[in-house]
């Protein structure tokens, strides 16, 4: 059975490296990712990058307060269904969005992919419900609450039923987090998303400032570790030098 993997950058977002990562230092300009998964049972999204709207009026999308934290670069073009439109996959026939989690460059191309069911954690939706919680861990309902038909899970989750693609609960950075495992013809490959930002992260155990549960992100890390040292490779959420290293769609990654 094969599975198509391509991985799309849709604009960057620049931030002090500290508040990213402890022992960091000066500003880091990260892309934002976004991964397509073709299996023979559908099409999956990996997190859907940033919303439109974020091209012209920053503020506007995010509030004041992640707008004066984040530079963002995000051109006409770059959203998701443009990404897809440039590799002739409609975004209307997208079976499924796997969100990784629900901060605005995970979740804000969501509503680009209308027909898609959207497959979360359900401690992580659960944690958007509910509005002082989504106001404390930055969420937009705007971004995620759109009336997609919802496929709630708790924990390891087998998306096609067959262990080729497996959602993995790597909880901490939010309630809910979750990466992703893939079985690919030349070997696995797990989607950290923003369970380990960078490469630095996994190696040197340095977290961002604010997190919802340091201990659970810990756990999570070595989680990943213990993958990585089975053969696993690990694809960080935003880490600048990977992802120099990272073909890009419409080339597959094998």
């Amino acid at each position: 059975m094969t599975i198509k993997l391509c991985a799309f950058t849709c604009g960057t977002v620049t931030g002090e490296f500290a508040r990213l990562m402890d022992g960091g230092e000066g500003d880091i300009t990260m892309p934002v990712p976004v991964f397509l998964i073709e299996h023979p049972k559908g099409r999956a999204l990996f997190d859907t990058g940033l919303h439109p709207d974020c091209q012209r009026d920053t503020a506007g999308r995010l509030g004041a307060r992640l707008a004066g934290l984040f530079r963002i670069e995000f051109k006409p073009g770059e959203e998701v269904s443009a990404r897809l439109e440039a590799i002739d996959r409609d975004p209307g026939k997208i079976d499924l969005v796997i969100n990784s989690h629900f901060h605005f460059d995970h979740v804000g191309g969501n509503a680009l992919i209308p027909n898609a069911t959207m497959l979360v954690q359900r401690r992580e939706w659960e944690a958007g419900m509910v509005p002082d919680t989504a106001g404390r861990l930055g969420y937009n309902p705007r971004d995620f609450d759109l009336g997609h038909k919802l496929r709630l899970v708790d924990g390891e989750y087998d998306v096609f039923g067959d262990g080729s693609v497996v959602c993995l609960p790597t909880y901490g950075h939010t309630p809910g987090h979750q990466s992703l495992r893939l079985r690919l013809d030349g070997g696995e490959i797990v989607l950290a998303a923003d369970a380990c930002y960078f490469c630095r992260t996994l190696r040197e155990r340095g977290l961002p400032r604010y997190v919802y549960d340091r201990a659970a992100m810990f756990a999570s890390l070595d989680r990943l570790e213990a993958l990585e040292r089975g053969g696993a490779r690990i694809f960080f959420g935003h880490d600048p030098e990977f992802w120099q290293t990272v073909p890009q769609a419409p080339a597959t990654i094998s």
